[in-house]
């Protein structure tokens, strides 16, 4: 049974087992027409390829072009370095992405909270729709005290993805602390332990919108949420899943990105297997990667 594969030491508080278990039998409910919608449109997807700190007007401009042509319509800014620099990027994309389509901003821990404040609010204009890891991720009370102070500006404060246990995640939804959370499907050790966070927070009322940057996460997450959405919350409302078009080409089934969509896997597993060419290639010290990166350090 699913619900025995969740622990609930030291999370009852927040939720019971009882609780969780009605969760879980209210979506049976429509269940499988939420199966066939995902099989059929898949599970929609924010890009955080089109504007990192430190690329040029130019590209950010051809990026924004170029994703808006494939379908996206949800865009992640990062933020941070120079608030000057960050009025000028967000009014940016803002212009290039237009009005109704969707922004937020990511500051990766740059704040103090008072400093999170101030600057988000200079941003307030552009309409992000939340700023992420406004400052250090371990800071729960912090978070709070950001997110009651920009919600009269309809920002909302997300984070989760360095946070490494239900009991941490348990004390964020108490204290209302974020408005959106970030899970990352190895942040957290195991699927059981993300299982007990995704309840939670359809308890809690918070949407789940994955973090899913770097090598495989992609590949991992896309079965969480999908789960959340099947099984758990039985909504889309304000939910979806990040995306970065970056070494997929080393899994042996990558995600699959459909008019801006995770398109459900078909492969038995948890997608993670990588291509055997590429772990010899960089496995270290003995890897054709690191044999020239030795080999160049020793010319430098």
């Amino acid at each position: 049974m699913l619900i025995s594969c969740i622990d609930f030491r030291y999370i009852t508080d927040a939720l019971t087992e009882q609780e969780a278990l009605e969760i879980l039998e209210k979506a049976e409910a429509g269940k499988q027409q939420r199966v066939d919608q995902m099989l059929k449109e898949g599970y929609p997807a924010y890009t955080t390829s089109c504007a990192w700190l430190g690329y040029s007007d130019q590209l950010l401009k051809q990026l924004c072009t170029d994703a808006l042509s494939e379908g996206w319509t949800k865009f992640k800014v990062k933020v941070g370095a120079d608030l000057e620099d960050d009025i000028r990027r967000c009014s940016l994309i803002r212009q290039m992405i237009g009005p109704n389509n969707t922004l937020m901003i990511d500051a990766n821990q740059r704040w103090d909270v008072g400093e999170a404040i101030t600057w988000v609010t200079k941003l307030a204009e552009y309409k992000p729709l939340w700023i992420e890891e406004p400052t250090c991720p371990d800071d729960i009370l912090g978070h709070a005290a950001i997110s009651k102070a920009l919600a009269p500006l309809g920002i909302g404060v997300a984070s989760g993805e360095q946070c490494h246990n239900r009991v941490m995640f348990k004390q964020f939804l108490q204290a209302e602390a974020l408005q959106f959370i970030q899970i990352d499907s190895c942040r957290m050790g195991s699927v059981n332990e993300n299982l007990a966070v995704l309840l939670m927070a359809h308890k809690f009322k918070v949407p789940v919108c994955p973090h899913a940057g770097g090598v495989g996460l992609c590949e991992l997450v896309q079965h969480l949420i999908l789960f959340d959405y099947i099984s758990v919350s039985a909504s889309l409302d304000d939910r979806m899943c990040e995306f970065v078009d970056h070494l997929h080409e080393h899994f042996i089934s990558p995600v699959v990105i459909k008019n801006a969509h995770y398109m459900p896997p078909k492969d038995p597993g948890y997608s993670c297997e990588m291509l055997e060419s590429s772990v010899q290639r960089y496995q270290y010290p003995q890897g054709e990667v690191w044999k020239q990166f030795k080999k160049q350090s020793l010319k430098d």
